[in-house]
């Protein structure tokens, strides 16, 4: 199926793909009117006023999340813009409806620095429940994302970061399983030290796996590097700082392949320098670092990517519906590094045999929302 030709033809037919919709669908007389609207309004007003923790009680916003993006790195098409961005935070806002019955409204911001973003959700924050930050580019992305988490007192979640590492990191537990190694003792490679690269490494880190090896465009990223941005010298922090080299450097030994690259990264030739058994995340979208035919025919145990169309998919809908939905829920204000792994577990613990094939569940798993949710809190 041509999905290009699909996308382009539902898009046009329907508009976009959300709308608001009344909670009470009942017949609007004039008495209930008059109690929606004015004058009766001007009593919820003055009970929020007088008490703006009754704020969620009496509107929308215990169930309203903001999706915001500056277009600066949307999916594999990189910075193009804020209007460019709309149809993808459309579908984020379609997801959030669809799993989990979040109500949610994209919002496309044309400023670009971090002071500017920043003091424009802020200045927003009050209309919404919990804030999503989506494409936007690193390193400006953990500047932003700090600042909001330090100076709100809803969840702020950049789900390019958080989600993509709580579902590597639950496919990591059950592939494990597979090849019959312990994560703990297990050599791992990171390629791509940008926004969901970085997250990825960190939540590792915490974790508790054995080693970590980042690397980017030009190397392994190690102490020995002069050329390192202020996030890659705080990363060092999280990784074998000593490591120099390449990536083939990189990969001798290594039991675990993790990429958020570019496509056609890792080749046959590459794969043969890792361990037996070796595990491969190949998350480039829509092409990935190698296609998962190629993988197994080198040699690879499980093979993991974030497209559709081959098994064991790293799809970010997979964590942040039940995330969202938990911290909604339960009056979470911030979402901690403990809520990622817990979350990551549960992931995990619903395969209930992992098989190379099946390390991660379905995003259309039902149990996905709720068993999450409930351990937001």
């Amino acid at each position: 199926m041509n999905y290009d030709d699909q996308a382009l033809e539902l898009h046009k037919q329907y508009k976009g793909k959300i709308t608001t919709s009344l909670r009470d669908t009942s017949e609007l007389d004039k008495d209930k009117l008059s109690a929606y609207y004015t004058p009766g309004v001007a009593a919820v007003s003055r009970a929020i006023a007088d008490d703006e923790s009754l704020l969620p009680v009496y509107t929308w916003t215990n169930n309203l999340v903001a999706v915001i993006s500056d277009g600066s790195a949307v999916l594999g098409l990189g910075n193009i813009g804020p209007k460019g961005s709309m149809p993808v935070m459309e579908g984020k806002s379609l997801l959030f409806k669809h799993f989990a019955g979040i109500d949610s409204i994209p919002i496309i911001l044309d400023v670009h620095t971090a002071d500017e973003i920043v003091a424009t959700v802020k200045a927003i924050a009050p209309s919404f429940g919990a804030i999503n930050l989506e494409d936007i580019a690193a390193p400006l992305c953990f500047e932003i994302e700090e600042r909001l988490k330090a100076e709100l007192n809803i969840p702020v979640f950049h789900d390019d970061q958080h989600g993509t590492a709580v579902v590597v990191l639950a496919g990591l537990i059950n592939a494990m399983k597979v090849v019959g190694k312990n994560l703990a003792d297990s050599k791992i490679v990171i390629i791509g030290a940008g926004a969901a690269g970085t997250a990825i490494t960190k939540l590792l880190h915490l974790y508790g796996v054995g080693s970590i090896i980042a690397v980017d465009s030009k190397g392994i990223v190690g102490s020995a590097r002069d050329d390192l941005n202020d996030e890659k010298i705080k990363l060092l922090d999280y990784v074998d700082s000593s490591a120099s080299g390449s990536l083939e450097d990189a990969l001798n030994g290594a039991d675990i392949f993790i990429g958020v690259s570019r496509p056609e990264l890792l080749t046959p030739a590459l794969i043969a320098h890792m361990s037996d058994k070796p595990v491969v995340f190949a998350l480039a979208n829509p092409m990935p670092e190698i296609m998962p035919d190629a993988a197994k025919e080198a040699g690879v145990a499980v093979i993991a990517t974030g497209r559709s169309d081959f098994p064991n998919q790293v799809n970010n809908a997979i964590a942040f519906p039940g995330i969202f939905r938990g911290a909604l829920d339960n009056g979470v204000t911030k979402i901690t590094d403990q809520h990622k792994i817990a979350a990551a577990e549960v992931i995990a613990s619903l395969v209930e045999s992992p098989t190379a094939d099946t390390i991660i569940p379905s995003v259309f798993d039902e149990r996905l929302v709720p068993e999450i949710a409930k351990i937001i809190k």
